[in-house]
């Protein structure tokens, strides 16, 4: 009896130890889990670096972090970028007290929470009488920027466009320290030319943020520099785009395409990924500057931004202010998109005073695209239409009687009866400057077997195309309210619309674009935003084709 108590006895004690555990190993867990939910990317600035060694200086940062998170092992795996080529500091993942404990470091300039920036999106530089043709002028009296070294932080590159050939360039500047980085579908051998000498990509400081594997499923990208967006390959086209003979889009805007310096070369820095609106860290955004400091570009090119209201420049929120401050003390100068905000005042992004801000104009080209109504009157709108006629076929203005009249025939509301829009020509009115506005409707148009959209819209807004391969014409109200007339005065409404012809040398004077964000500065109105403004409306550019391979989740591509 007494060896059976004490059996019992022994049994209790090894299921209390065993619960014991069973809740200390489960409270562990409990606390690394919200440990692990309130960490985030923080960047740790540090300024000017104290060392010209980089492995020393990387050295530096992890016994710098280790002191707040309690060994060298924990700082290595926290840590997710080290700065060391232009300036001294990194990224590392933090909770907010040690965030505080590390800002109050006698080293530590401040400490930035990280934070993502949105994408800001042949005739152009004839227009500003910048012809290759001219033998004095800007373009030939820097040599087309022949040996110069043009860096972009943006989506990626698409290297099999035609504006990367490197025909008739001399070998790659000596003094060049930077490489092409190899990736899915990307090969930094073969992919690169003596035009695109550069390309890397930095995703560590998103992936940090949203710990999380990237979903490549919905959001459809590359891990390399490979661009899937497509505003990578425009923005490096526009800036340093090699001659292209006979470019144009279907016959419109025929002629020879290139960038502002042709006979540059191009390093490309993906730090933008394809979700809603391109989304890029400030973690990558500061590497890659570091990077392109080290390698040894001439110039940066920028069209990122972040969210109205602005923050102080250089304060704890705003890394490219941080890393543009470097460059230019590296002699770079770095140039930054104003924004897509306007045309409301001060929406200017990227207003540090250092920062060569452009905002975008129009241009002296246009698409006229006759539309011709059932009483033959002809009007002229714009579009990027060339394919065939639209010939003799009905035309309505949408009316349902269940929405509210103040929603009637609006382009971002939609709705109407599909019986009685298919095999027709819809009108619509709308009042945003947003693009998105307008694809709403040529979405709805198409899915209710409609036959082309004619687009109305306030005429101090960019009267620009508003679809490729559907016939979707813009025209201002004026015009916009004859055609509605035309509709409720004919019995059966037809109308004909004919492929876009390409006009230039319009007698119109230069305006700021509609979209392209105003100043003044919302953080310090006396110095003057935006620096200048260049031709940025109804350009046409090179961007990346269909995939040329199958997107791999994340954790097949590395």
């Amino acid at each position: 009896m007494g060896r059976l108590l004490i059996a019992i006895s022994s049994c209790r004690t090894s299921m209390i130890l065993l619960v014991n555990l069973f809740l200390i190993l489960n409270g562990q867990n409990r606390l690394a889990a919200a440990v692990s939910a309130e960490s985030r990317v923080h960047i740790v600035y540090m300024g000017e670096r104290q060392h010209n060694d980089p492995k020393l200086i990387t050295k530096f940062h992890h016994d710098l972090l280790a002191t707040i998170v309690g060994s060298k092992e924990a700082a290595v795996d926290s840590m997710v970028y080290s700065y060391r080529h232009g300036f001294s500091g990194f990224a590392a993942k933090l909770t907010q007290s040690q965030a505080q404990q590390i800002s109050e470091l006698p080293e530590v300039v401040h400490v930035i929470p990280n934070r993502f920036h949105s994408l800001q999106t042949t005739r152009t530089w004839d227009y500003l009488d910048i012809s290759s043709y001219s033998p004095l002028n800007l373009l030939h009296d820097t040599h087309m920027g022949d040996g110069i070294i043009i860096g972009l932080l943006d989506t990626g590159v698409w290297p099999e466009s035609v504006v990367f050939n490197d025909d008739g360039l001399e070998p790659i500047p000596a003094r060049w320290k930077g490489h092409c980085e190899s990736g899915q579908l990307f090969n930094g051998t073969t992919d690169c030319n003596r035009k695109l000498i550069g390309a890397k990509y930095f995703i560590d400081g998103f992936l940090a943020e949203n710990n999380q594997p990237f979903n490549t499923t919905d959001n459809p990208d590359y891990m390399s520099p490979r661009d899937s967006f497509g505003h990578g390959t425009h923005t490096s086209t526009i800036a340093g785009g090699s001659f292209v003979a006979n470019a144009s889009y279907k016959g419109l805007a025929l002629g020879t395409s290139r960038g502002g310096a042709p006979r540059a070369r191009i390093a490309m820095y993906k730090v933008c990924w394809n979700v809603p609106q391109g989304q890029c860290s400030s973690a990558d955004i500061l590497k890659a500057f570091d990077e392109a400091i080290h390698d040894g570009v001439d110039v940066l090119s920028l069209s990122l931004g972040t969210q109205i209201p602005l923050f102080a420049e250089v304060d704890e929120r705003d890394g490219i202010a941080i890393g543009s401050f470097h460059a230019v003390a590296n002699g770079i100068p770095v140039v930054c998109a104003a924004a897509n905000d306007g045309p409301a005042a001060q929406t200017v992004h990227n207003t540090a005073p250092w920062i060569i801000t452009v905002a975008a104009t129009t241009l002296d080209r246009s698409f006229p695209t006759p539309i011709m109504l059932g009483n033959n009157v002809t009007i002229l709108g714009q579009a990027w239409y060339a394919g065939k006629e639209i010939g003799l076929t009905g035309l309505v203005y949408p009316e349902n009687p269940g929405l509210r009249p103040a929603l009637a025939g609006v382009c971002e509301s939609l709705s109407f009866n599909h019986t009685s829009v298919d095999g027709k020509v819809v009108l619509c009115f709308t009042t945003v400057t947003r693009r998105s506005a307008v694809s709403s409707a040529v979405s709805a148009v198409r899915a209710a077997g409609g036959v082309g959209l004619i687009v109305a819209k306030n005429p101090g807004h960019v009267m620009g195309p508003c679809g490729d391969d559907f016939p979707c014409v813009v025209v201002d109200y004026e015009l916009g309210t004859q055609i509605l007339f035309y509709i409720r005065s004919a019995r059966s409404p037809t109308v004909t619309i004919s492929p876009s012809k390409t006009l230039v040398g319009k007698p119109a004077s230069t305006k700021v674009a509609t979209f392209s964000s105003r100043g003044p500065s919302s953080i310090t109105p006396a110095i003057l935003k935006p620096d200048i403004a260049a031709p940025g409306a109804l350009l046409r550019f090179s961007k990346q084709n269909t995939p040329i391979g199958p997107l791999l989740p994340l954790d097949q591509q590395l």
